[in-house]
């Protein structure tokens, strides 16, 4: 999804972002920027690719660059925390990161998930030493219980609960179950990203924290061999989605979308992430008769849905980034999954559709500068569901994958390979290659515009279910 480009944005100040598949950047009213399929850049069976970029700009405050901080799921509590794996004392207080028979000193809790109530039995082994090693904060992730978060990161993994004291109590993990995306990004008012020292930081902690979760037995996060768990949201708790890993796109952003994004058409239920796209005419609170482009010449909106980004909390250079979630595949559906540049104006900063559906086709999409102003160069390529040869493909949940290291970034579906792009040819212009620094994640439900199609024959309210949503990064 990319083609948009934010004049009105610019016309107030704000540095406008880019063009991209769909955000707030992107080109509006300029030359499309989606190249068709077999045009030059475009690779694989025909089906426009890309949207605008996305309309959020990177805040302050955000996150090293790994993308938010894991912890194992426990809080650190005073006294330290244990590193043996069984039989440990723990200190008065303190936290034990060990699955097995920790005994958990009064009111300790156990990073991997279980609580250790007070009076714990203590176990063979030596007694943990005041000032022990702490686990990094974070909020507490699957399994985990919820630990405190000192750079806004959601714990990626908690593990199962271990054997805690008397009357400890086990919250062990859930496993996450069976996987969309819409793309480009605006230029302006972007953050610096978090220095590589930072981001060696958080790897180092993730890392600590990774050899932990995998301990915790069957009902972790499952870690490919050679990664850790950089972030992930796993949606296991209901009501509003985390806005320590979310914020949202409003109003009318970019590829002419028929749809109104705002935040109250998503929410968490039942282990999954829904975005629902929804007919029904909401005021345009930007329109004037006399306004200079779409989004403010259209008086209502007939649709309603909602785009979020991790634009200003996580940012992410390299690794396998993972969603599973399920699609609808009506008439002007247009669901993506895809990362736009941190820095940089749309496609500079370039693009990666990782999975956008629309018109039949899923398809996966690489985009960077061009000499001409809000114009990509695009890798695409566009796959028919039917040719999957699954007539119940729309109704089952699939796995999107991206691979991005300094050599390539590969994206697949369900394991089958759908696009590889070189970042050799990859580059910018002058010479950059926006892929060798920090993008962010866009997850959103577009109807109609430019690539979508028209929905006026389709049921609504239609849904974008998502599972997960997962980074691992190389050891």
């Amino acid at each position: 999804m990319r083609n948009i480009l934010c004049i009105a944005l610019a016309c107030v100040g704000v540095a406008c972002s880019s063009a991209a598949r769909s955000g707030a950047p992107g080109k509006d009213g300029g030359a499309d920027s989606s190249p068709a399929a077999g045009s030059s850049g475009t690779t694989g069976s025909g089906g426009t690719a890309g949207q605008s970029g996305p309309g959020g700009t990177s805040g302050a405050g955000r996150t090293t660059g790994a993308g938010g901080t894991a912890g194992a799921g426990g809080t650190v509590g005073a006294g330290g925390t244990t590193g043996a794996s069984s039989g440990s004392v723990g200190g008065a207080g303190g936290t034990s990161a060990s699955q097995d028979a920790a005994a958990g000193g009064a009111g300790g809790t156990t990073g991997a998930g279980g609580t250790a109530g007070a009076g714990g039995t203590a176990g063979a082994g030596g007694a943990s030493a005041s000032g022990g090693t702490t686990s990094a904060a974070g909020t507490g992730g699957r399994g985990g219980g919820a630990g405190s978060s000192s750079t806004g990161g959601t714990v990626g993994v908690g593990g199962s609960g271990g054997s805690g004291g008397a009357g400890g109590t086990d919250t062990g993990a859930l496993d996450a179950g069976s996987a969309p995306r819409d793309g480009g990004r605006d230029a302006g008012n972007d953050a610096t990203p978090a220095p590589d020292s930072a981001i060696d930081v958080s790897r180092d902690i993730v890392r600590e924290q990774s050899s932990v979760a995998s301990d915790a037995g069957s009902d972790a996060i499952p870690v490919p061999a050679g990664y850790v768990l950089a972030w992930s949201d796993e949606f296991d708790v209901d009501g509003a989605p985390n806005p320590k890993n979310w914020n949202f796109e409003t109003g009318f952003v970019r590829n002419q979308e028929l749809q109104w994004y705002q935040a109250k058409n998503a929410s968490v239920t039942g282990g999954l992430l829904v975005i629902e796209a929804r007919r029904e005419q909401v005021a345009n609170p930007n329109y004037s008769a006399t306004g200079a482009d779409w989004k403010t010449q259209r008086q209502y909106a007939q649709y309603t849905s909602s785009s979020m980004t991790t634009s200003g909390l996580h940012m992410f250079l390299y690794g396998r980034f993972e969603m599973r979630a399920r699609i609808d595949t009506d008439k002007g559906m247009w669901p993506a999954f895809w990362t736009v540049g941190a820095t940089g104006e749309w496609p500079s900063g370039g693009e990666i559709d990782i999975m956008e559906y629309y018109n039949g086709n899923i398809l996966a999409n690489v985009a960077w500068g061009t000499t001409t102003r809000w114009v990509g160069q695009w890798d695409a390529v566009a796959k028919a569901i039917t040719s999957f040869g699954d007539p119940q493909w729309s109704s089952k949940f699939h796995i999107w994958r991206m691979d991005w290291d300094d050599q390539n970034i590969v994206l697949s579906v369900d394991d089958y390979q759908m696009n590889t792009t070189s970042l050799a040819t990859a580059v910018n212009p002058d010479g950059t290659s926006p892929f060798k620094k920090n993008q962010y994640i866009i997850v959103n439900l577009a109807i109609g515009g430019v690539n979508g199609g028209d929905p006026s024959t389709t049921t609504f309210p239609a849904r974008y279910e998502i599972d997960y949503v997962r980074v691992f990064q190389k050891q």
